[in-house]
């Protein structure tokens, strides 16, 4: 009854502005733009469009669940459900959240049944971790150097960015932004398609290895998974680490990292900054997995 009610208000909208145009033999410039932008707003009622660069964090996060449904009902991520697991990655990507620079986000982890190396994160705080990626890690630091950088991914709005380039890039950025159909898709198309940029993951490598040492992790930790991930790359005769290709990693980064990580050994206080080494821990916690 309402849609019928809203087709007869929005016929009965354009009559009138019909009506009035014929009345108006030779309609000035600024008539002309008055009518343009009434019929505008008439053919697009109902439609909620947004700009990309002014959602608000409730918007951000509600946007990231739709993606997240849309991944799961696709079959493009299928969950791994050990509740074991999934708590002991949450608690590291928890602590890791609280010490970053969008602390008041709902932040989600959730573990991915994927035996290739890789972890991503979409807008809102939504983070995925593969199974392969757990199994590669030889320590919870390394673990959470990962969970970090994808923290910083999404406290830097990268995905946003993301979006707001392809959107234009395929010719479907309005003037008046995306639906959320739009965001939704393209969300879900960078979540598994597209790598970042060499900015984008220099930036969130700071982010991370400065999540990673407020909590107390070992800094070191950050720069030796790259390099361990790197090696495997080159060694051949196997599948490189998918999470390289969404994720370019480069010697240059690899110095950078080792090079703040120093900073922290010659640190009197550099026995605060050791945390998540401990090898046969981790692997008691992920028992279910190994």
């Amino acid at each position: 009854m309402l849609h019928h009610r809203k087709n007869r208000w929005m016929y009965g909208l354009l009559a009138c502005i019909v009506a009035i145009s014929v009345n108006l033999a030779t309609p000035t410039v600024s008539q002309a733009g008055f009518f343009e932008n009434l019929l505008r707003g008439v053919l697009i009622w109902g439609v909620q469009s947004y700009q990309i660069s002014n959602l608000s964090d409730a918007q951000e996060q509600d946007f990231g669940q739709q993606i997240h449904n849309e991944l799961t009902r696709s079959g493009q991520v299928k969950l791994y459900q050990n509740q074991r697991v999934v708590s002991y990655i949450n608690e590291i990507g928890q602590r890791l959240a609280r010490q970053s620079t969008r602390p008041n986000l709902n932040y989600k982890f959730f573990v991915v049944e994927d035996d290739s190396v890789n972890a991503f994160a979409t807008m809102g705080g939504y983070n995925y971790v593969n199974t392969g990626l757990i199994k590669t890690a030889a320590n919870e630091a390394e673990l959470a150097s990962v969970i970090g950088h994808e923290i910083g991914h999404i406290a830097a709005k990268h995905s946003l960015e993301q979006m707001r380039m392809q959107a234009r890039n395929q010719g479907i950025l309005a003037a008046t932004g995306l639906d959320s159909s739009q965001i939704v898709q393209l969300g879900v198309a960078i979540a598994v398609d597209y790598p970042n940029s060499r900015s984008d993951e220099t930036e969130a490598d700071d982010l991370g290895f400065n999540m990673l040492t407020r909590v107390g992790y070992a800094p070191e930790a950050m720069a030796s998974f790259m390099k361990k991930l790197m090696a495997a790359n080159s060694g051949g005769g196997g599948r490189p680490p998918e999470f390289l290709s969404t994720h370019p990693a480069t010697n240059d980064r690899i110095v950078r990292l080792q090079n703040k990580a120093a900073r922290y050994s010659g640190n009197p206080q550099g026995s605060l900054y050791a945390e998540g080494l401990n090898q046969q821990r981790y692997r008691s916690r992920l028992s279910p997995l190994l």
